[in-house]
């Protein structure tokens, strides 16, 4: 009797032993180490501000204290970086990336460049959602939505690549509201190139997320000296640094959209819910996941970071890495008839 005693107190302490061994082994993991973030877009504009924000003061949440880098992937309106992080990168939990929030519908629309399934991505956490905006320089000849929908020649809008918010709001506009029609210029590898494209008049206008527009230059310039009009704003109340721009409900609600429509709207704009996610590729051990998690949710909450946002006049919503995930599950399972009609009209 004292023999099986004496066996089972010793399994119990084995047990005890590797299950503190486990734990010690996983929050050791990231100590000396470096994490990349890959981020879809060049220098300069907000994925780019937020993964180097994240940069400074995630470290200090994660247990070990890793360093962090930022690497720019742009292209392809940032398939190349999601690209990369699912397909190339270890799922070690040492590679992340930031790619675009409408990354999601060139894989629904099923492009050839698209190498990933947004529902395999692991999500870590967005500091922000993401209303957006159309600006048109002032000196265009449209002063509204109106003035775009019967004008004889189309304004030409910059952008990046098919899944960005520039040429997916356009095109959407085109699909709700005929006979509008936006000559969207593909190819400008980032945010940044698109404006001064537009200060040298090769394009006059662009959709993007809101909060960069009051927030850095040349925005804040261009609004003291009236350089552009902001035509729609696609939250649900109007915006009080913006009080006589329309939201896109507004216009909706002007020229009578039918129910089917803003069911298809309500799937573009959940890039707005999607904000700046940081995610993971797929495979990644669920303890680094609930490590990387807890620290990015500590990080949305530490003073040092929020003095930095408020100094950058920065927007800061933050949604969890579970409910991204959520999202990602939701968005893709819409009525066929509502998926393809995004489809056509992003096609």
């Amino acid at each position: 009797m004292y023999r099986i005693i004496r066996l089972s107190i010793a399994a119990i302490t084995g047990i005890v032993l590797l299950v503190a061994t486990a734990h010690a082994t996983t929050h050791d993991f990231y100590k000396g180490k470096s994490i990349r973030i890959v981020v879809g877009f060049t220098t300069g504009g907000f994925y780019d501000r937020w993964a180097r924000l994240l940069a400074r003061h995630l470290p200090k949440h994660i247990p070990g204290i890793p360093e962090i880098i930022v690497q720019n992937m742009p292209g392809a309106g940032s398939a190349i970086a999601a690209n990369y992080v699912y397909n190339v990168a270890k799922p070690d939990g040492l590679t992340l990336g930031m790619a675009s929030n409408g990354i999601y519908l060139d894989q629904l629309v099923g492009r050839k460049e698209v190498q990933f399934d947004i529902r395999k991505f692991v999500y870590i956490g967005s500091p922000v959602t993401e209303p957006m905006i159309m600006y048109m320089r002032s000196d265009a000849p449209y002063k509204s939505v109106a003035d775009i929908r019967y004008a004889k020649e189309p304004p030409k809008c910059g952008s990046t690549g098919t899944a960005s918010s520039d040429y997916i709001l356009s095109r959407l506009l085109e699909d709700i509201l005929p006979p509008l029609k936006i000559h969207s210029v593909l190819g400008y590898p980032g945010g940044a190139e698109i404006d001064l494209a537009v200060e040298r008049g090769e394009v006059i206008c662009r959709s993007f997320t809101a909060s960069p527009f009051f927030a850095r230059e040349p925005f804040l310039t261009w609004q003291k000296n009236n350089f552009v009009r902001v035509l729609l704003y696609t939250g649900r109340k109007r915006d009080p640094r913006i009080p006589d721009t329309p939201t896109i409900f507004e216009i909706f609600e002007r020229e009578k959209v039918s129910e089917a429509s803003r069911r298809v709207a309500e799937v573009i704009f959940a890039s707005e819910e999607f904000g700046r996610p940081m995610v993971g590729p797929p495979g990644m051990p669920a303890d680094r996941l609930k490590i990387l998690r807890a620290a990015y949710e500590r990080s949305m909450k530490d003073t040092e970071l929020l003095d930095e946002v408020k100094k950058g006049r920065m927007d800061m919503d933050p949604t969890s890495g579970e409910e991204l995930e959520k999202l990602a599950m939701r968005i893709l399972d819409q009525p066929s008839e509502v998926l393809e009609r995004v489809k056509k009209f992003l096609k």
